[in-house]
């Protein structure tokens, strides 16, 4: 569940197994400690043996809008949810967005009419490997919404776009020169981050120093 980008959607996935024998077989793990060539082979693998899956795209725009009236974990609470009416399994494993993970749990019970047991941990894509095939699933997804963000902004301005992610400093690049040549923030990006503000705010900084009368 790809969660702190700068550019791009939130993506939040789920699957439904009878067992996990097969992902076990695969040897699925956390889709951070995975290659993007390897999560496209095991995202394919896991579609093939998953009972049922669900792939919610949040766009970066809605983000920002709901962030006006809700926290992060609020919505993500209401994208698990979501996700969860429609698989209706009996038994759910969540990587906790929460630093309550029992909390976090119980929000999103909150929400259900009906009732599933929710194991709710924090690092559960590294402990369940149901979560670890739901983590790879969002985040094959993401990287592919990256792509075609890329593709559309990057002739813009003939520089990389990067992960999307605010470490990354292909990223930060991006951000800074696409501020300074068109005055304004690309398109599907967070306007809501602490990047996005912080690197706003050194621009003007900058414009009113240039007022300074020494």
């Amino acid at each position: 569940m790809p969660r702190g980008p700068v550019i791009g959607p939130l993506v939040i996935a789920g699957i439904t197994l009878k067992d996990d024998t097969e992902l076990v077989k695969l040897k699925v793990r956390d889709s951070k400690q995975v290659s993007p060539r390897k999560r496209t082979i095991f995202s394919k693998k896991i579609l093939e043996i998953s009972l049922n899956y669900e792939i919610l795209v949040i766009p970066a725009k809605d983000i920002d809008d709901m962030r006006k009236v809700m926290t992060l974990n609020e919505i993500e609470v209401n994208a698990f949810s979501k996700i969860i009416k429609k698989l209706n399994p009996e038994t759910c494993y969540v990587d906790s967005a929460d630093v309550n993970a029992d909390r976090f749990a119980s929000d999103i019970l909150s929400k259900l009419t009906q009732k599933p047991l929710i194991i709710s941990k924090h690092k559960a894509d590294e402990i369940y490997p149901i979560v670890s095939a739901a983590s790879i699933i969002a985040k094959t997804r993401r990287d592919e919404e990256i792509k075609k963000i890329s593709e559309k902004l990057e002739k813009k301005l003939n520089l990389p776009l990067g992960s999307g992610y605010p470490a990354d400093p292909i990223t930060q690049k991006f951000l800074i020169n696409w501020i300074n040549k068109y005055d304004e923030l690309p398109p599907y990006t967070r306007h809501s981050w602490k990047t996005v503000k912080n690197i706003l705010n050194e621009k003007k900084n900058k414009k009113l120093d240039d007022f300074n009368i020494l």
